[in-house]
């Protein structure tokens, strides 16, 4: 997959089949958009385009930007891009002189005058331009006055639930990753560094792994306890992580993030880990002493084995 950080260093390709969007999350939605167009360039023998903005409109905006979170970082985002199959990504860098591009000027200055499409796959409640003025009927008269085919995908269903981004924020920001998974596609995942911290856990038997996760608005579930599946140097482990504020321990005003990986007893510090949130055991508790943290964490380790299975 090549991405382009400038619209002008992409050269056009034959027959491009292109998408727009943020494509937070890229959802089992977004994925039928990506799909639909994949089918469409080995149809043509051409070549699939996606055209994506950073930073997110909304941020440069100022538009609710202090309650702002993202299902996924940009680096996550390209690499489940690539998956997906798709040939190139194009990252107009989102300004508020370019906020201010008619819906009309977007289409003809960017889309049609850089890329030159054959077709532009779009969601079913796409909406684009200043304002997020310009819709499906104003994409097809410019279709027709370019000479290019528009397409739209229908809303994607998940237990009569349809698919996007605010249901799956909703989701995870209530501690239902369960959800946030069937809608996502896939498994919600969280990645930072290994750091110190207290290694009060070692001292009852379950040591855990501290991660700094820098990424500001990267949403993270609510407090509480998580079967997940943990990636350290390309291998993957199953354990627990737990998500709060360490009530029973010290208390902190910090929200923290610490996985316990079963079967493993390594230092890591300085380490990446990637957690693959599965599903939630129980929310964060405040116990007497740590005697009793400690059985429950033998139950809460027994409860994710099984999940795990």
């Amino acid at each position: 997959m090549k991405i382009y950080h400038n619209i002008n260093d992409f050269k056009p390709v034959k027959n491009a089949i292109v998408t727009i969007g943020t494509f937070d999350g890229v959802h089992l939605g977004h994925q039928a958009i990506f799909k639909k167009m994949t089918a469409d360039a080995r149809e043509t023998g051409g070549e699939t385009v996606v055209v994506t903005f950073h930073p997110h409109p909304r941020l440069v905006l100022n538009i609710d930007s202090s309650n702002l979170r993202f299902i996924t970082t940009q680096e996550k985002k390209m690499e489940i891009l690539e998956k997906t199959g798709i040939d190139n990504v194009i990252i107009i860098e989102f300004t508020r002189e370019f906020s201010r591009t008619s819906s009309e000027q977007f289409i003809k200055n960017y889309i049609v005058e850089k890329i030159k499409p054959a077709r532009l796959v779009i969601g079913y409640d796409h909406h684009f331009g200043k304002n997020r003025m310009g819709d499906f009927k104003l994409l097809y008269d410019l279709s027709v006055r370019y000479n290019f085919k528009v397409e739209r995908v229908a809303a994607q269903d998940v237990e009569n639930i349809a698919v996007s981004s605010t249901k799956i924020r909703k989701a995870l920001e209530s501690g239902d990753v369960k959800k946030a998974n069937r809608l996502l596609g896939y498994e919600y995942t969280i990645c930072g560094e290994v750091v110190h911290g207290n290694e009060i856990g070692r001292t009852i038997g379950f040591p855990t792994a501290n991660l700094n996760t820098p990424e500001a608005f990267k949403v993270i579930s609510v407090c509480g306890v998580y079967a997940c599946y943990i990636i350290h140097k390309g291998l993957t482990y199953k354990g627990m992580g737990n998500i709060g504020f360490r009530p029973t321990v010290e208390g902190t005003k910090d929200l923290t993030v610490e996985v316990h990986l079963f079967e493993f007893d390594e230092m890591i510090y300085g380490d990446m880990l990637c957690i693959r949130f599965v599903d939630k055991i129980r929310n964060e508790i405040k116990f007497d002493n740590l005697q009793a943290l400690q059985q429950q964490l033998y139950l809460d380790r027994e409860k994710a084995i099984e999940i795990l299975q």
